[in-house]
């Protein structure tokens, strides 16, 4: 659980982030200020600032602050191409072994090309392919010739992941886990991941239904009819291709959250990236990082403030009709934060 100070404040880590993650985590904590959210924040940079400070783009003051408040919100971060840096994103996961990632969409702005998505996706986190047990084997001058990659996927990693789409489920009031595999084919390192969802489903027996899908099927189904599926759990590399898609049916990146959730801490985040070309301008849109800060609300027992934070997201791109400039509007990031702000006044 999060850290908590005397006074009731429950203590966090703020990590800005990035390109135009400043400017959006400003206007996302001066939003939860005007809540009255619960957090008290340790600032931490990270990526290229934290690289211009300590030489790491994940200083160990970062690293620190997190195991004491088991507790973060985080802008984008960026890994340097090159240079010898692992993705911080991963380095994070591994640090803290947020095994859960937590990926909902939900419409945001009717009149898209579909309308009334309201899904989550549960990806495994620290498993699969993603594990990078990689290697070349070479064949006469050619060093690369042969690329390998081996994906470990544990019977107890899977149930694991499995348990936490289910209880998810069941806490939320949703009514299906679907899980998706590839155990036709990868009949070994995602058929214990399928196995692991037979023995777990029977726990939920009469609470959650479950059902199963091939992960292609899955892609074709999510755009043809989205809408027969509730909670969607999947291996590593699935989960990560599938949440991508599902941020496509409710407008992108821009709206996607993300939850990074383990044993002993939990990191929000928004899930698109710094975007350079438009940091310093004032127009980036804060609704990933913010809708990331409601989970965190979530997490932390406030569901009460995250629904009033929801509510007045959805009064401000709705109803006010005031929305950023990737949005087709022409507020800035504040002239949105101030509507939130209002907004949040009136819930």
């Amino acid at each position: 659980m999060a850290a908590h100070s005397s006074n009731n404040r429950i203590e966090a880590t703020l990590i800005p982030g990035d390109g135009i993650g400043p400017e959006i985590s400003e206007a996302v904590v001066s939003i939860l200020d005007a809540l009255g959210a619960p957090f008290a924040w340790d600032t931490r940079q990270g990526g290229l600032a934290g690289i211009e400070t300590s030489g790491d783009p994940l200083p160990a003051g970062l690293l620190d602050s997190v195991r004491r408040t088991k507790l973060a919100l985080k802008g984008p971060l960026t890994t340097p191409v090159g240079g010898g840096f692992r993705s911080v994103n991963v380095r994070l996961r591994e640090e803290f072994q947020l095994y859960a990632n937590l990926r909902p969409a939900h419409t945001l702005i009717p009149g898209g090309r579909f309308e009334n998505i309201d899904l989550v996706i549960v990806r495994e986190n620290l498993e699969g392919l993603y594990v990078a047990f990689e290697h070349y084997i070479p064949v006469g001058e050619d060093p690369h010739a042969v690329a390998i990659s081996s994906g470990v996927n544990t019977r107890e990693g899977s149930k694991r992941i499995i348990r936490y789409a289910f209880e998810h489920a069941a806490r939320l009031g949703r009514k299906k886990v679907t899980v998706v595999h590839k155990a036709n084919v990868l009949k070994a390192l995602t058929g214990v991941f399928l196995e692991a969802a037979r023995e777990v489903a029977k726990e939920y027996e009469g609470k959650v239904e479950w059902d199963d899908r091939i992960v292609d099927a899955c892609a074709m189904q999510l755009v043809l009819n989205p809408w027969q599926f509730d909670v969607i759990v999947t291996t590593n590399l699935f989960g990560d291709i599938l949440s991508d898609l599902v941020a496509g049916l409710v407008g992108g990146l821009g709206a996607a959250p993300g939850a990074n959730i383990g044993e002993h801490a939990a990191i929000f985040e928004a899930v698109h990236g710094s975007a350079p070309d438009i940091a310093g301008k004032g127009v980036a849109n804060p609704t990933a990082l913010l809708l990331a800060s409601g989970l965190m609300l979530e997490h932390v027992g406030r569901l009460d403030l995250a629904d009033r934070l929801r509510r007045s997201i959805d009064a401000v791109l709705n109803d006010e009709n005031v929305r950023t400039r990737d949005l087709g509007g022409t507020a800035s990031t504040h002239e949105f934060a101030q509507a939130v702000i209002r907004q949040a006044g009136k819930a």
